[in-house]
């Protein structure tokens, strides 16, 4: 059985739409010594990380932590934390993400109105508009970084309507958050979260949130307790400050020491330098791709430089090239989701997946292919 010998995986270059190449220093981080989810040390390193968060959405909410769990569990504890039976929600939708955002709205017991735009463009702010004049939503929430579309979602309007209609705004950030610009605090952001293994480059299964003060007011004046215990954060938040951390979980000790070192990097490299590293990349790939016949999904105002959304050239059987890229170059990219199966390729230049080596392989295996 395969099981009885020692664990050894092909060495992939990643770029899919999650997850991301990691740095050896974060994966020689993630094989330090354990401590204890409560030792001093580890405490020490929680408060290093959330001052680290803190930097990265460069936002001063105090309630900004992990989760440890994936991003998904991040959508869930803003939208369980914020949301009691018969609130109203208003819930943005450019793609799949935007609807996991409405089921899980709808399964707190909200009601649940939507504002919707063709897969492969961004929300339109006066469709949003139309809808608040209507209705009283505590909430706002949207996708900034669609990963099933690769549109990127301008936020400042719309978060200027959205608190004129005294609602909170959620945003959805897991494939933008260190990879392209995110001002929490200037652009009015009340509850955010995203993901650790996309332009973060840590391994998968957590989730940095930041909440701003009206958003934990609302917390605070709950009448209902959050359906999941997991997520409440009136007890996760107790795990995260003091100096004398009340037990919730146990934290996955090596996942944080990665993510330490991976956010070490980032604040190394430089957010602005980051931003622009990943426009370039996409620029390179862009060129190139435009070149074999690839044509891309979104309009160039509106595009994800970190994850790319192109049509097969026709003619190509996507499945089949994916496969032959995979197995014959080690090359990983994904396909379309939904209404997009097997018409779209999901191309990630995420973290440390965004160099120009990367999107040269690439363009090289596709050639050779191609040919």
């Amino acid at each position: 059985m395969s099981y009885k010998n020692e664990l050894k995986t092909s060495q992939r270059v990643l770029m899919g739409p999650g997850p991301s190449d990691a740095h050896p220093r974060v994966l020689k981080a993630m094989s330090t010594p354990l401590l204890g989810h409560l030792d001093p040390e580890f405490v020490t390193i929680m408060d290093e990380i959330k001052e680290m968060v803190q930097l990265t959405l460069q936002t001063k909410n105090n309630l900004t932590f992990v989760v440890s769990a994936p991003g998904s569990a991040g959508m869930e504890t803003c939208l369980v934390n914020l949301l009691e039976p018969g609130d109203e929600a208003v819930i943005c939708i450019h793609g799949v993400f935007g609807n996991r955002m409405a089921d899980i709205a709808e399964r707190c017991g909200a009601t649940v109105k939507k504002v919707e735009a063709p897969w492969g463009q961004p929300i339109d702010p006066q469709d949003l508009k139309k809808t608040l004049a209507t209705s009283k939503p505590k909430l706002v929430a949207i996708v900034h970084a669609e990963t099933s579309t690769g549109v990127l979602q301008p936020l400042e309007e719309i978060s200027k309507m959205v608190h004129e209609a005294g609602a909170l705004l959620v945003v959805d950030a897991v494939t933008s958050y260190c990879g392209a610009e995110l001002k929490m605090d200037e652009w009015g952001i009340d509850a955010l979260y995203s993901g650790s293994q996309k332009c973060l480059s840590a391994p998968p299964g957590m989730s940095p949130v930041s909440f701003s003060d009206r958003a934990v007011e609302v917390l605070d004046n709950r009448k209902t307790k959050v359906q999941s215990w997991f997520l409440d954060l009136s007890l996760v938040k107790n795990y995260w400050a003091g100096a004398k951390r009340a037990y919730h979980h146990t934290a996955p000790v090596s996942q944080m020491f990665a993510l330490r070192e991976a956010y070490r990097i980032v604040l190394e490299e430089g957010l602005e330098n980051r931003f622009a590293r990943h426009r370039r990349n996409h620029e390179l790939l862009r060129d190139g791709l435009e070149e074999l016949g690839f044509e891309f999904l979104v309009d160039p105002a509106y595009r994800l430089p970190m994850l790319n959304a192109v049509r097969v050239p026709k003619g190509m059987d996507e499945g089949a090239v994916r496969k032959q890229l995979l197995n014959e170059f080690n090359i990983e990219v994904g396909g379309g989701l939904g209404a997009f199966a097997g018409k779209l390729w999901r191309i990630g230049l995420m973290g440390e997946s965004s160099t120009p080596n990367h999107v040269n392989m690439l363009l090289s295996a596709l050639k050779m292919i191609m040919k």
